[in-house]
């Protein structure tokens, strides 16, 4: 189901020039926004600043990006390549809409489960008692629960090496996805399933949103499944959205957005619209996950960047 259009021309004005593109990939020096009506996301800086304090296994990364502009907002070690759980799982979501661009295979195309796909944790489809589901569907769940299983069949069906391929040709270097879903990686698997740069992310959300990613249709289509995304317990919670509901504007503030979670790791990458400004960003941090408290910390200075970029929008 594709992005509502009224929606997606909210979030952003499509029609840009090469030359913005080639800016907001470009170097960045800032560290603030400006001054005066601008947030300056000096809360972001000291919440990130005291979570690594005293916890040197602590890795932090982030990325804001004004979509409109290409003015970069915020850039915290933002070339660093970290853990991104399953934020990977969008690379997954590009090919399949590029291949219903090409007519490679159709949305209603038929998969069935096969054995030994099954992953735990996250997903709905492992639950259902349907055995077959059309592609667009997977797409779908992937979008909404980042389901397990419905990525490991999509997979099945696309293949890693087109995923990586299609990754290469965006120019993304440091942001992969690297392997299936597993409920134990041994020592001849992928560590992660996946790694990304906050600056490559946040780039790949304002592409996106722009319309750039393989044709304003087959992006408009990737925006359509994120914005299903039932997981607004990171950054975004600091933006006061129904997780089950936000497809559309909700008091001026549209959100787009996937997270990635496993043990020791948080991550978020988005694109979210006020009444003012539009901006995509990300954020990954790495922890020693021995804790509660630890978790907690992390969780909370990640809101704390989406109290930032709320203003900043507004």
């Amino acid at each position: 189901m594709a992005f509502p259009e009224r929606s997606r021309h909210y979030l952003v004005e499509i029609e840009q020039t090469r030359e913005r593109r080639q800016r907001i990939r470009a170097p960045r020096v800032a560290k603030h926004a400006g001054t005066g009506d601008v947030a300056n996301f000096t809360s972001t800086f000291a919440a990130l600043g005291r979570l690594k304090l005293g916890n040197p296994g602590v890795r932090v990364s982030a990325s804001a990006v004004d979509i409109n502009t290409g003015k970069t907002v915020l850039s915290i070690d933002d070339r660093v390549a970290l853990p991104t759980a399953s934020i990977g799982k969008i690379l997954l979501l590009i090919e399949v809409s590029a291949r219903f661009e090409n007519r490679e295979f159709a949305p209603y195309g038929i998969l069935d489960k096969v054995p030994g796909a099954s992953v735990g944790a996250a997903g709905l489809w492992q639950h259902l008692q349907a055995p077959s589901l059309p592609v667009a569907d997977l797409a779908a769940l992937v979008g909404a629960t980042s389901d397990n299983l419905a990525t490991n069949i999509l997979l099945r069906l696309i293949g890693l090496d087109a995923v990586r391929a299609r990754t290469e040709s965006l120019g993304l270097t440091k942001t992969a996805l690297l392997d299936l879903e597993r409920d134990n990686r041994g020592p001849d698997d992928a560590p992660q399933v996946s790694i990304g740069s906050a600056i490559e992310l946040s780039w790949l959300f304002g592409a996106l949103a722009r319309g750039e990613i393989v044709s304003s249709i087959a992006s408009q289509r990737v925006l359509g499944w994120l914005s299903l995304n039932t997981d607004l317990s990171l950054v975004a919670s600091a933006f006061g959205l129904d997780p089950l509901a936000h497809r559309g504007a909700d008091h001026n503030t549209l959100l787009v957005n996937k997270t990635g979670i496993d043990r020791g790791v948080r991550a978020e990458a988005g694109a979210l619209r006020g009444n003012r400004r539009a901006v995509a960003y990300a954020t990954s941090i790495q922890f020693e996950d021995t804790s509660m408290q630890a978790r907690l910390r992390t969780i909370e200075a990640m809101r704390t960047f989406g109290y930032d970029l709320m203003e900043y929008v507004h």
